[in-house]
């Protein structure tokens, strides 16, 4: 038969349609990031290519590959002497000093949050409690009466 699918071809569909739905599913369950979590802190590379994008950008108005420019840039941090790179370290070792303040703070504020919930929960539990053991209390003390 010419054009006619065989059973190993339909085989090899539903092969693919269920990893197709595998990975679709795996998609679905991963958690979805905190918008409000601080960012991660660019490394003193990153730090130098901030400015070095300015500089490529005002020699080379032109160009506007972006593959151009981060091989340049490569290229002139690999040729840089660690004193030349000290700032920029410096720069990156205060941002990531910032973002240590800032995970911590967006940290307790999680920690905070959910043990605000945990009392509140517990302070009702506890007046129920209360409440019910004063009607017991009343109770036995009107039997004893009688």
């Amino acid at each position: 038969m010419k054009g006619g699918k065989t059973k190993a071809d339909s085989m090899q569909t539903d092969d693919k349609l269920r990893k197709k739905a595998a990975r679709a599913a795996k998609r679905a369950k991963k958690a979805a990031k905190d918008p409000n979590k601080p960012k991660r802190p660019p490394s003193a590379f990153f730090v130098f290519m901030e400015e070095f994008r300015k500089q490529y950008k005002e020699e080379h108005p032109d160009n506007k590959s972006v593959s151009a420019v981060g091989k340049a840039g490569g290229q002139k941090w690999k040729s840089m002497t660690d004193a030349e790179k000290g700032p920029y370290v410096q720069k990156a070792e205060k941002r990531k000093s910032e973002y240590a303040k800032n995970l911590q703070a967006y940290n307790m504020k999680l920690a905070g949050g959910a043990n605000t919930g945990n009392d509140d929960e517990s302070d009702k539990s506890k007046s129920e409690v209360n409440d019910e053991d004063e009607e017991e209390g009343s109770g036995e003390d009107d039997d004893d009466d009688e």
